[in-house]
């Protein structure tokens, strides 16, 4: 079996509100640019991958997977990944790595977990991954603690999730420690609570959030600090465990956090992490090591979303519930719709290789609707209601 062409794609689908973070706003959608690899016995591969238009950075690497075996991913990340330096980015890999694996199930008509080891549970818990919102249902903005309390109620009601994460470093620190502090009382001691500020916060305002956050028994304070140094200088005065999507977020960085006692928790992501073999190999350092691994994510649409849910299925270890993005989607662009939530949880899909399609009238649609709004990482780092307004990182 061969690769013997590509194609890329650029979707957008609206969101029921206007996300924003501690270094813009996300403007009411997501994007994915899709990917399907091609070969010559007629099997297509999806992969996905975020972090705005990539079509033309996928396409500069086609020259180096046309003519190889879907099966060969070793040769592969060599040839895209290792010794391409100026496009050496574990995103675009990621991509390619999640259609080849998709590639090899359906060759073998056995679903992506089993080629990562087999399935070890059927589904797989996820959270109200909470932001402030701007134009969010019913108009108006999140102002307040009780705003964001109110929607972790909701979604808890509504999807049956059993942890939160509050996307921090927006308001003002004591205001967002105040959303869990009365996710707590609301829905009691067993509900999980988890808050980031990607970084944003200065040490000392990390410590003393963190300090006051230490009763509430949170499972974790995600990158409270900017880098492996001020993860390490709050890991040191805080009794919550530290965990990191950001410091380290590449293997290059795993050893020095390691040794500097940076972190108790990784969040995998396929694409930081080089695609769900490299997810595969993060587990086995936090393993060796005695860290926690959790689930992080990326915005991603369902091509993705089931690829998460195969590789978290095979690893012992995911006992957090993963980060979603995805109960602020209106819509997918697979065949079925979008995946339900059935007691807080997604099942992981049954069919060959990755278990979804792509619903081409929703492909078009949604490639319409990104021509018509274009690639907000230009604007990304900007708020539509503070035009003066521009992040400032230890600025809390």
């Amino acid at each position: 079996m061969k690769i013997t062409d590509i194609r890329v794609r650029c979707v957008a689908i609206p969101l029921n509100a206007q996300l924003r973070h501690n270094t813009g706003v996300h403007p009411g959608y997501f994007l994915r640019t899709i990917l399907e690899v091609f070969t010559d016995e007629g099997i297509v591969g999806l992969g996905e991958v975020g972090g705005g238009d990539q079509r033309g950075a996928l396409m500069k690497l086609k020259p180096r997977i046309v003519g190889l075996d879907p099966f060969h991913l070793e040769t592969i990340k060599m040839k895209v990944l290792r010794s391409i330096y100026y496009l050496s980015n574990a995103r675009l890999y990621a991509a390619i790595e999640m259609a080849c694996l998709d590639i090899q199930g359906k060759v073998l008509g056995r679903p992506m977990s089993d080629l990562l080891g087999g399935r070890l549970r059927d589904k797989i818990p996820f959270i109200a991954y909470l932001f402030w919102r701007y134009d969010r249902p019913g108009g108006g903005h999140d102002q307040y603690a009780e705003d964001l309390a109110d929607h972790c109620q909701q979604l808890h009601e509504e999807l049956g999730v059993n942890a939160m994460k509050l996307k921090a470093g927006v308001m003002e620190p004591g205001e967002e420690a105040r959303v869990l502090e009365l996710c707590r009382e609301r829905l009691g001691p067993d509900f999980g609570l988890r808050i980031d500020p990607n970084g944003v916060w200065s040490v000392p305002t990390a410590v003393k959030i963190g300090h006051r956050l230490e009763p509430l028994g949170i499972e974790y304070f995600e990158d409270p600090s900017w880098g492996l140094e001020g993860n390490a200088a709050v890991r040191k005065q805080v009794r919550i465990p530290i965990a990191t999507n950001m410091y380290p977020a590449k293997f290059d960085d795993l050893g020095p956090a390691i040794r500097l006692g940076a972190v108790d928790i990784v969040l995998t992501d396929i694409h930081y992490w080089e695609g769900p073999r490299g997810v595969k190999d993060l587990a086995a350092v936090c393993h060796t090591f005695n860290l926690g691994v959790a689930m992080h994510s990326g915005a991603e649409f369902g091509i993705e979303l089931a690829a998460m849910l195969h590789t978290a299925s095979t690893i012992p270890a995911m006992t957090f519930a993963g980060d979603a993005h995805y109960h602020y989607l209106t819509d997918d662009i697979i065949e079925g719709g979008p995946f339900q939530y059935t007691d807080g949880s997604i099942r992981v899909p049954e069919g060959p290789g990755l278990g979804v399609a792509l619903d081409e009238d929703k492909m078009k649609r949604y490639e319409r609707y990104y021509e018509e709004n274009g690639d907000y990482y230009a604007r990304f780092h900007a708020d539509p209601y503070r035009p003066d307004w521009f992040p400032v990182v230890g600025g809390m």
